[in-house]
């Protein structure tokens, strides 16, 4: 058993064929602070047999040190603990592992460098692209491995521990802009300015598949917590929704008049689809700008969005209500995100700062200054307690 923000994930001592470890989520969308737990588990054990008796009591511990962290209050203030000169060419991108305990950074440099959140120490320069490094991921909750995708498009699969090139992934014929490590690290997606998509086998090396079906450029990519869907996004002003094992279509969203970018439309408009049937849930307006970013909280609950018309807005995945909006920054914000407990989301901004808001009432917290320039990309740690930022002023700060 393995603990997350509102989802349990289960492993099967007995392995299927190819010896591949066994896993199915449990997600635990409506966990309160007042939710019964001996009643979840119940309903748990009578729709799941992986819980045993004998496992049973361990489940109900993590599920109690879930509620817990549901039932957080969280009203920190953050600190800067540590500016680094991260590249000497400005940033792409920053990402944690799961732990938090180290991240990436990605450059024009050509470089993606691991770092040590404690003492903000460089472990590892990853050297090898000959062009700009886009598109960094770790392959959490694992942390072992990062990937990074290139201009020169090509995708490199490394040791977090010791920085070493396990492989180089070759075959697309533009620049890969997104990559996405399955949940359970058993592949890499990548995507391209070629309008395909590639899948890659971690453990040997070799690509598994190419998903081509859009006629303009893949810009966003998404595995399901299953690991066996994969969303895209185009500019083709389409999403397609992928079966991995069998590379047929599942579905091809349409309906966008815009470009699609993080699997959203470029023209202020968010739609909302049902994965299972392919139709359109909602369309949540309310920005007048282009939307540059979007994100569901950790339980599915909240959804937020970031416009270039300098603001964020939380809707309800429930009713696609507005519940509040996000006002403060001068100019357009690129990045947003929730913390792990969902009560607040960060924001950066082209302001040179990114905020910290109350997600359910939309009032700043706090403004996190110091930066130079342009602020595209920000993260919370799986605890929350800590936040990277990273700018186009070539450097990635770490608030505690």
């Amino acid at each position: 058993h393995k603990q997350q923000t509102n989802k349990l994930q289960l492993y099967d001592q007995d392995r299927e064929k190819g010896g591949q470890l066994r896993t199915k989520s449990i997600d635990l969308l409506n966990l309160t602070p007042d939710t019964d737990v001996n009643e979840l588990l119940s309903d748990i054990r009578a729709a799941e047999p992986l819980i045993t008796s004998s496992c049973a009591e361990q489940v109900k511990v993590l599920i109690c040190k879930l509620q817990e962290k549901v039932g957080q209050k969280d009203d920190r203030r953050f600190y800067l603990f540590r500016a680094l000169q991260a590249h000497n060419l400005p940033l792409t991108n920053v990402a944690f592992n799961k732990s938090g305990s180290s991240f990436i950074t990605g450059s024009y440099d050509r470089t993606c460098k691991l770092w040590d959140t404690a003492s903000g120490e460089e472990l590892h320069t990853l050297e090898g692209h000959r062009n700009i490094v886009y598109a960094i991921a770790f392959n959490n909750p694992y942390g072992d491995k990062v990937a990074t995708g290139s201009f020169d498009k090509t995708c490199k699969l490394w040791s977090a521990e010791t920085g070493k090139c396990f492989y180089t992934f070759r075959g697309h014929t533009a620049e890969i802009v997104c990559l996405a490590f399955s949940p359970q690290s058993i592949l890499v997606a990548t995507g391209s300015m070629d309008t395909t998509a590639k899948l890659w086998d971690v453990e040997s090396g070799k690509e598994v598949s190419t998903l081509a079906g859009h006629f303009a450029e893949i810009i966003s990519l998404s595995f399901n917590t299953m690991g066996d869907h994969l969303v895209m996004g185009s500019l083709d002003h389409t999403a397609i929704l992928w079966d991995i094992s069998s590379g047929i279509k599942v579905h091809i969203l349409t309906g966008h008049r815009g470009e699609i970018s993080c699997v959203i439309s470029g023209r202020g408009v968010v739609c909302v689809w049902d994965a299972d049937s392919g139709q359109c849930l909602a369309t949540l307006l309310g920005h007048n700008d282009e939307v540059l970013d979007v994100c569901f909280n950790y339980a599915g609950q909240l959804i937020a969005t970031a416009s270039a018309d300098g603001t964020s807005r939380v809707f309800s995945a429930e009713t696609f209500q507005c519940l509040c909006q996000l006002e403060g920054h001068k100019g357009e914000i690129s990045k947003v995100c929730f913390n792990p407990q969902g009560s607040c989301a960060l924001t950066a901004s082209v302001d040179k700062t990114a905020r910290v808001w109350y997600a359910n009432t939309g009032a700043c917290l706090q403004a996190l200054e110091g930066h130079s320039d342009e602020i595209f990309s920000c993260a919370f740690n799986y605890e929350g307690d800590t936040i990277i930022t990273g700018s186009k002023d070539n450097t990635c700060r770490i608030w505690h």
